[in-house]
């Protein structure tokens, strides 16, 4: 075996280097034989057990190890391995029946070359007056699970296409309605052509850029806008460890999950709190509401089954990010197990975010603001048409964000002249944009002054009427500790204007009350298809924005390890069964949060980013505002921020 020298890392939770990874996939080629028939699905840090980690000191040994799934396309078979790095060997190799591991970039590549060489799609394409198929732009679907005799035991995908008229033109104005090829992944073949009949391209493209639409003319009264930092960033960076401010934070980068937090704390009183142990997206479901044959089986996965951190984009200064900037690159692998670099795929920068406090004591003019700045770090995914950023933001009072943008192409089918959609709007003439919602699943291992913690339900209810309430207005809160999971399946309720806490009973703040941080929802949805559906059978989870669990390493996913294809009843809707106790336990918190998008004619034909939020805030963490000790902001000019005027010359 060829030896790759390997650099030393200086945490347990440092990602896998380049190295590393090379030696990782060298190891288990060479032990276990592999051959050319076998794809690597990922090649990632196998995470160390949390009591390793929370008990690492400085110069301590690291055990290095790499978990790998293996697809062997010539057996239909996966793999997963454990290879210690550190040791130069495998530490286990496991046949996993009946899964389907997530889809590999080069599968896509290879499907649409295959799909575009078969004959019968040629022809079909011959039908709707398409001459040249390589113009055609093919879309590989997951297939989902919906009871297809032919397909079971296959490694499956739904091939959508649409057509550009020349190769600078927007396909996504012209789909081929009614046509889809489904391929067989491990075989590379088309297993049968679904031709549900021709449907007219739309009469006019969907270009978006000054050089390709006569339409579009450029701004010209736009005056720039400079960030400038001139004394540099205030954080500091120490491999993939994070100072800034008060906040004390790791992060790594997988191509299932995308950008992780770890270890997340703040510095209060001389100490770092944990707040975090792990925090990252969990699965992202995009179910579409049509009913057609054409899209009535478009429920995808992008996490579980395509993989958003393999999807990630390479992002530019000016373009993705303003201001001070440092990039990181993204390491991962193809599926032939070679080194795979995304160059700078996550942003790290500070913004200004306006006021963090203010106050003017109008009695004698005291003046005092403090001006709010927050740490964004950050990545942009692009999943075929759709274009997703996830930020998570640091803020100076304690709390912590996670906002995702949305924004792209919309998923588009053609119609028939003077159709009228019933599940989709028509955003051109003669193009259809079906419904679809969005959500976003975010596991969160809390770790709030320790490992063991509880969540909170906390009711607004309004008082009795009463001579004691004798205006009818008075309200108050109950609250609530969830026992167990079951209790913890919740949901949002504006009636009460419900929020859930997650505390540590074992720690008390200044005044007695348990320490805590407080979720803070924004835009929500629910899910509109039924219980017996595909899609609530194989995300059953997305019925509930809230879920408790008692923390169990092996589970790591709202959808499960193995989503693609699966049958369903896996994942968290599976995890609660066992209905254990989370009452001052080490808990991880699962928040969905849901975008219903009926697309608008604004929405064509490139999306205005919509945003989508949580946040964790403080509530009785701190014993008062943490952000008093922000520095009073230098003025502009010869003038000042702050002020004091005596009352007697106050009139002058």
């Amino acid at each position: 075996m060829e030896q790759t020298k390997v650099q030393k890392v200086n945490h347990p939770l440092e990602p896998l280097t380049p190295e590393e990874i090379a030696k990782a996939v060298s190891i288990l080629r060479k032990e276990k034989n592999l051959n050319t028939s076998v794809r690597f699905v990922q090649v990632v840090l196998q995470e160390p057990p949390k009591d390793v980690v929370l008990n690492y000191n400085d110069g301590d040994a690291i055990n290095r190890e790499a978990f790998i799934i293996i697809l062997n396309n010539a057996t239909e078979k996966t793999f997963e391995a454990v290879v210690s790095i550190s040791n130069e060997k495998v530490m286990s190799w496991e046949y996993i029946p009946d899964v389907q591991p997530c889809f590999m970039l080069d599968e896509f590549e290879e499907c649409e070359k295959v799909v575009k060489r078969n004959p019968e799609y040629q022809a079909a394409l011959l039908k709707r007056g398409v001459t040249d198929p390589s113009l055609v732009m093919i879309d590989p679907w997951s297939a989902g699970y919906f009871g297809v005799e032919e397909d079971e035991g296959k490694r499956i995908a739904r091939a959508l296409a649409w057509v550009k008229k020349n190769p600078n033109d927007n396909g996504y104005a012209f789909p081929l309605s009614g046509l889809v090829a489904v391929v067989d992944l491990n075989k590379m073949e088309v297993i049968r052509i679904e031709d549900y009949g021709v449907k007219p391209l739309p009469p006019l493209d969907g270009n978006y850029t000054p050089e390709t639409s006569d339409s579009i003319k450029l701004r010209e009264d736009l005056k720039p806008l400079e960030i400038s930092q001139p004394k540099g960033p205030s954080f500091k960076i120490d491999g993939h460890h994070i100072r800034w401010q008060k906040w004390d934070f790791r992060f790594s980068f997988t191509p299932r999950e995308g950008l992780v937090l770890h270890t997340v704390g703040y510095e209060d009183k001389g100490k770092i709190r944990p707040i975090l142990y792990r925090a990252a997206l969990s699965e992202m479901v995009v179910p579409y509401g049509e009913a057609s044959d054409m899209h009535n089986r478009q429920n995808a996965f992008d996490a579980g089954e395509y993989g958003i951190g393999q999807l990630a984009n390479s992002l530019m200064l000016g373009c993705d990010c303003l201001g001070e900037i440092r990039y990181f690159d993204a390491v991962l692998t193809d599926s032939k197990g070679n080194v795979k670099i995304i160059p700078n795929a996550i942003c790290l920068h500070e913004e200004d975010y306006g006021v963090a406090w203010k106050h003017t004591d109008w009695r004698n003019n005291d003046v005092e603001v403090r001006r709010s700045r927050r740490l964004v770090i950050s990545f942009f995914a692009t999943v075929a048409n759709y274009d997703y950023g996830f930020f998570w933001s640091f803020y100076q009072d304690g709390t912590l964000e996670m906002e995702v943008k949305l924004t792209g192409m919309l998923n588009t089918g053609a119609l028939d002249k003077d159709e009228i959609p019933k599940y989709g709007t028509i955003v051109a003439p003669q193009l259809n944009a079906p419904y679809h919602q969005h959500f976003f699943n975010f596991r969160l291992d809390t770790q709030i002054d320790g490992i063991n913690n509880s969540v909170v339900e906390v009711n607004t209810v309004p008082e009795k009427r009463s001579p004691e309430n004798k205006y009818h207005n008075a309200f108050y809160t109950e609250t609530k500790t969830f026992q167990t999971e079951q209790e913890a399946k919740r949901n949002i309720d504006l009636t009460s204007a419900r929020t859930w806490k997650i505390i540590n009973p074992n720690s008390l703040n200044a005044i007695g009350q348990p320490v805590g941080y407080k979720l803070m929802t924004g835009e929500n949805c629910l899910p509109f298809a039924y219980d017996d559906s595909s899609l609530i059978q194989r995300a059953g989870f997305i019925k509930h924005h809230l879920h408790v669990t008692k923390f169990n390493p092996d589970e790591m996913y709202a959808s499960g390890k193995y989503p693609n294809q699966n049958k369903g009843r896996d994942g968290l809707t599976k995890y609660i069964e066992a209905n254990r106790n989370i009452e001052n336990e080490d808990i991880v918190v699962w928040y969905t949060m849901g975008h219903h998008h009926i697309p608008r004619t604004e929405d064509w034909p490139i999306m205005p980013t919509a945003y989508i939020s949580f946040q964790l805030k403080p509530v009785g963490f701190f014993d008062r505002n943490p952000a008093l000790d922000l520095p009073r902001p230098i003025p502009k000019h010869d003038s000042t921020c702050h002020f004091h005027t005596d009352s007697s010359c106050s009139h002058h």
